[in-house]
């Protein structure tokens, strides 16, 4: 039983009210809480959310002769994530769907994953050879849906088979498996958590991505996601002889695709942000051969 539903039960039986009497009450008082609800209110299967049923509990203090704040104290953090908007694969490719979704089934997860990213930071390093050496990304994840132990992650190369890079967990818990789909184009790995989270909480962690030789040169930095995030930032470092010809930004959405093309100005480095993104996916694409007009 919670902190809430306990004092509420104690409350009550105190006062020596029924739920009957209880409801009637806050019906006078223009509170049209069911009985089922404070039913389950009291036996903690369920907890007051949202403005009107707030209020109901503050007119609950008042009925009761407690003191302000003696249940609603009681409440602790929001049970709700919020809107969570809707959910859509980042890529318009139904065939790599199914190889992101056999992956997250072969490590133990399930697809789709009860969890929505709140915030990234994803930064890339470009080598002097014009290869992607690392990638390093610090995620706020939320719950969706129930208790979170583990969430799974994949590196996606479009089309292109190659060997696993490597994955390494920098802070907020370990890497428990890793998973290669037989088409080479779809690496997983499932990140534990050092804490499991419970829905709506959040939690903070970050990993590394180290690319093996012959990776794709200029097969670009991204993101995708499946839910509306607050904030995404990419950046990626351009080793000083690997500046590329020409950079452009992808940003591809249910509503399409769009491609801006951006520069360095003279510097090694490029970042692109969204806010409010999402689904979708971002990137950012270079070339070191100068594009035919």
């Amino acid at each position: 039983m919670t902190p809430f539903a306990h004092a509420l039960r104690e409350a009550i039986d105190a006062r020596r009210m029924t739920l009957s009497r209880l409801h009637e009450r806050l019906s006078d008082r223009g509170n049209a809480v069911s009985m089922a609800t404070l039913s389950y209110w009291r036996s903690g299967a369920r907890r007051p959310e949202g403005a009107q049923s707030l209020a109901a509990v503050t007119d609950i203090e008042d009925l009761l002769g407690l003191d302000p704040g003696s249940l609603t104290g009681r409440l602790g953090p929001t049970l709700r994530t919020g809107p969570l908007g809707p959910t859509a694969f980042p890529f318009d490719e139904q065939s790599l769907e199914e190889r992101v979704r056999d992956t997250f089934i072969a490590m133990g997860a399930t697809y789709p994953d009860p969890t929505r990213e709140l915030s990234i930071h994803a930064v890339t390093d470009v080598g002097a050879d014009h290869g992607i050496v690392r990638r390093t990304t610090r995620l706020v994840v939320q719950g969706t849906a129930g208790v979170i132990s583990a969430i799974p992650f994949v590196e996606i190369t479009h089309g292109i088979p190659t060997e696993s890079p490597t994955f390494t967990a920098l802070g907020g818990g370990r890497i428990a498996t890793t998973h290669t789909d037989p088409s080479r184009t779809v690496h997983g790995f499932l990140f534990a958590l050092d804490r499991p989270i419970t829905t709506p909480e959040a939690t903070v962690i970050e990993w590394s991505v180290d690319y093996p030789p012959g990776f794709p040169e200029g097969d670009g930095s991204g993101h995708g996601i499946a839910l509306q995030c607050r904030e995404l930032l990419l950046w990626t470092r351009f080793h000083p002889d690997a500046i590329p010809v020409w950079i452009e930004e992808v940003e591809e959405t249910p509503a399409g695709e769009v491609v801006v093309p951006r520069t360095l100005d003279g510097g090694s480095s490029l970042h692109a942000v969204r806010r409010s993104f999402g689904p979708g996916s971002l990137a950012l694409r270079w070339g070191w051969e100068p594009r035919l007009a």
